[in-house]
């Protein structure tokens, strides 16, 4: 079967419950569900209860797609996703994002939780993506059946920057420190090397993880309009003397995604003002 034509039966699916059309879509990252908490629910779908779905068992990703209002927007959200080290292809974990886009989604806000390369950073502050680096393997558009979007897709300006200039402006309004830099993404599930980490930092990336790149570039294959952002749950291996663990990450993503889910929704309630 086709991509499209599973696609189709997806989008199939979700329209027997709701005919919502979001215009918004959201990918939550690790510890980053709790967003979800304030949207006006329409309709929600276990992962496992979609065609062609996958389902995730890394802790803090529910695995459930959730479509209502939030901040004034109609949004669809993926709480909890999927990622390359749970043995996904990038073509199945684009796949998601591309149902969403398929339902009317024009922008995507994608979250995640990352480790800091950057020396000026700090646990537990939010960066706003500028770039990133696919360091993964892997690309959700190398496969040859028909994708129903471009293979040879320009990056250049994947994320979007008027939605980062908006981003910056919600942050200033909120008060919360938002610094920029560039994301790097790994398959994991291994936390990098100190060697790694100081090669990564003299490319020029700030922040490192094991998510987004796959979701953004099928994204921008569909052009849509993208805004990413790292919550920096830890310092990444070499930056502190002691050692990593994922227990680390998720709780400091639990004590500051409180001001993430803030940001989210000043930036959503930034785009009901401009179109208002």
């Amino acid at each position: 079967m086709s991509l499209v034509d599973r696609i189709e039966e997806a989008v199939a699916a979700v329209r027997v419950q709701t005919s919502a059309v979001p215009r918004v879509a959201l990918i939550l990252g690790s510890g980053l569900g709790g967003l979800v908490r304030g949207i006006e629910v329409q309709a929600s779908f276990d992962y496992c209860d979609l065609p062609h779905f996958k389902t995730s068992g890394v802790r803090g990703h529910v695995g459930r797609l959730v479509f209502g209002q939030l901040a004034g927007q109609e949004v669809v959200c993926m709480q909890g996703r999927l990622h390359p080290y749970e043995g996904y292809t990038p073509e199945e974990i684009a796949f998601p994002l591309r149902v969403m886009q398929a339902l009317g989604a024009e922008t995507l806000i994608i979250t995640n939780a990352a480790g800091g390369i950057n020396l000026d950073f700090k646990v537990g502050e939010k960066m706003l993506i500028t770039d990133h680096i696919n360091f993964t393997g892997g690309n959700p558009l190398t496969f040859s059946e028909d994708q129903g979007a471009p293979v040879f897709v320009d990056m250049s300006y994947a994320y979007t920057p008027a939605l980062r200039s908006l981003a910056l402006s919600a942050a200033e309004k909120t008060g919360i420190v938002l610094k920029e830099g560039i994301y790097l993404g790994l398959r994991g599930p291994s936390f990098e090397t100190p060697a790694e980490i100081r090669a990564f930092r003299s490319w020029g990336a700030d922040a490192v993880g094991m998510s987004t790149v796959h979701e953004v570039i099928a994204a921008a294959a569909l052009g849509m309009q993208i805004l990413g952002l790292s919550l920096i749950t830890n310092m990444a291996a070499g930056v502190l003397d002691q050692p990593l663990t994922g227990e680390e990450v998720f709780a400091t993503a639990r004590l500051a995604a409180s001001d993430m889910e803030v940001l989210v929704t000043e930036i959503l309630l930034s785009f009901a003002r401009s179109e208002g």
